[in-house]
């Protein structure tokens, strides 16, 4: 606050802030308002009967993310129900769940430029308060045109990833500005319910206290004690929710094909390696990919790997950076650059592998974390300076975002790019057979089956669906061979075979799906 400034003075300025940030955050994306579902959105939203009335809104709380037919796992009831609500709304048109992704990514944003508004103290340039605010606007428009969210922004489902960056930026906002326990928990449920990587905020929020800034002081134990006590209390019951409603399910651990096979070691050294990656995209997203998996990347198993020894140069320069601005006393740079290791972590496959070796929505609240650090950085710029590199950044990832948006149109665009910028990854082919079938063209889709084979031979899907490709020729026992492969491949497949009946089912071969479904052991 500049001194002599009245309250409405302020709020005004404010308000013109968050507006510009929010502005931002819109426009690169309303291409976004033209597309159509792609890849999980169908499972989730388009052929999951639980979001097609408005009774799923509350249905959701005691059910599953993933449809029960489709092995019934995660619990992430906010989207869900927000699906459930639109699909009343929009009738299913695509255009009202874009739009709604594009108002909660605005929402973070503004969120964003908040908590950096918050955060900081005057300026040692001597700015005042608006050195202040230049921080606060930087950060906000690096965060709202960072070309990695399009992923997350461009596809419906990313919308758990939204919602989780809300629930946590606001559970941060109230608990080191605020310092207001009911308020930090409640926004806490709303990132947890959302998506599981919500757990980061207690550690982001201990991480602030340990910083320390000098315009929020950390508060006293006893506070904290409350505060401590108040995320047992809702760990307790959102673990309790969570296990009540996914007990009747199959436990299926889900792990990236890159780590099949391979053994737990060579999982870590493929994680660290795999940092480079995410580097590359926080610093400088100019190629962005749908797709990470074999053989775009492949396992690394030796420490003499240079893609070991990159992932390793990543994180020293990042421990580096991090002790300098600790040294510096640059609290607002220090806090961001731990925010992005703890956001990272629970996704990042070094404590234990996922799903994914690498998916760029998993980056998204990771990214506050860079935001609120290039913004303290980029406002010691000298003002001219700042505002002609901010005003690059901003057209440059406003463009850059603008231009991939469409790649999220429908199922076949994305196929297009996972093939064009992920030539070596097997699931570009893989995809390709998948539309083949849904055009009932089982002949084209072995074919491409088979091409992903020879490049990836460890996925049991692949199998299934070629499977799917040969009871439709009708030739059931060559469907049976490759069931066998498949088994051999995984644990408990009835997974996998729901999925591909699914398919059939959506594409109007009934028969197909029950002879899928009757293969079930």
């Amino acid at each position: 606050m500049d001194a002599g400034s009245s309250p409405s003075t302020v709020d005004s300025r404010d308000r013109r802030l968050y507006l510009a940030v929010a502005a931002c955050a819109l426009v690169p994306y309303l291409p976004a308002l033209w597309n159509g579902f792609a890849m999980d959105d169908l499972y989730i939203i388009v052929w999951n009967p639980l979001v097609h009335s408005l009774r799923g809104a509350w249905r959701a709380f005691g059910g599953p993310y993933w449809p029960p037919d489709l092995g019934g796992q995660m619990y992430r009831p906010l989207p869900v129900a927000t699906f459930a609500v639109d699909w009343t709304i929009a009738h299913g048109h695509p255009a009202w769940f874009h739009a709604i992704n594009l108002l909660w990514h605005a929402s973070v944003a503004v969120i964003v430029t908040a908590l950096a508004l918050a955060l900081h103290s005057p300026s040692p340039e001597g700015r005042g308060g608006q050195g202040v605010r230049t921080a606060a606007l930087a950060a906000g428009l690096v965060f709202a045109v960072h070309p990695v969210h399009v992923e997350a922004v461009a596809n419906v489902i990313g919308l758990g990833e939204l919602m989780a960056a809300v629930g946590v930026c606001l559970a941060v906002y109230a608990a080191v500005v605020r310092q207001n326990v009911v308020w930090s928990g409640a926004a806490l449920l709303v990132g947890l319910f959302s998506k599981e990587n919500a757990v980061v905020a207690p550690a982001l929020i201990i991480w602030a206290w340990i910083v320390g800034f000098s315009p929020r002081p950390a508060p006293p134990p006893r506070r904290m004690l409350t505060f401590v006590v108040s995320w047992v209390i809702i760990a307790g019951v959102y673990l309790a929710v969570r296990g009540a409603v996914l007990h009747p399910y199959a436990r299926l651990h889900a792990i990236a094909p890159v780590f099949l096979g391979e053994s737990a070691f060579a999982g870590r050294l493929t994680a660290v390696a795999a940092l480079g990656d995410v580097l590359r995209l926080l610093a400088f997203p100019l190629t962005l990919r749908v797709d990470y998996s074999p053989a775009e990347r492949t396992v690394v198993r030796s420490l003499l790997d240079g893609r070991l020894a990159i992932g390793l140069g990543c994180l020293a320069l990042w421990a580096v950076l991090l002790v300098l601005a600790w040294r510096r006393r640059r609290r607002v740079e220090a806090f961001g650059l731990g925010w992005i290791a703890i956001a990272f972590l629970p996704v990042s496959n070094l404590l234990f592998s996922t799903g994914v070796l690498l998916a760029e929505r998993t980056l998204y609240l990771p990214s506050v974390g860079l935001a609120l650090a290039a913004g303290a950085a980029l406002a010691r710029l000298p003002v001219q300076r700042l505002r002609v590199v901010l005003g690059l950044l901003v057209v440059a990832g406003g463009i850059r975002s603008a231009l991939r948006t469409p790649v999220w149109h429908d199922d076949f665009s994305v196929t297009q790019s996972i093939l064009e910028d992920s030539p070596q990854s097997y699931r570009g082919p893989a995809r390709m057979g998948a539309i083949y079938q849904s055009h009932r063209q089982p002949a084209q889709a072995l074919g491409a089956l088979r091409e992903a084979a020879k490049i990836y031979d460890r996925d049991p899907t692949l199998f299934v669906a070629a499977a799917d490709a040969e009871i439709t020729l009708g030739r059931p026992r060559l469907a049976d061979t490759l069931l066998m492969r498949a088994e051999q491949l995984c644990y408990r497949c009835p997974g996998y075979y729901r999925t591909q009946a699914l398919a059939a089912r959506s594409r109007g071969d009934s028969a197909v799906a029950d002879s899928l479904l009757s293969r079930i052991r």
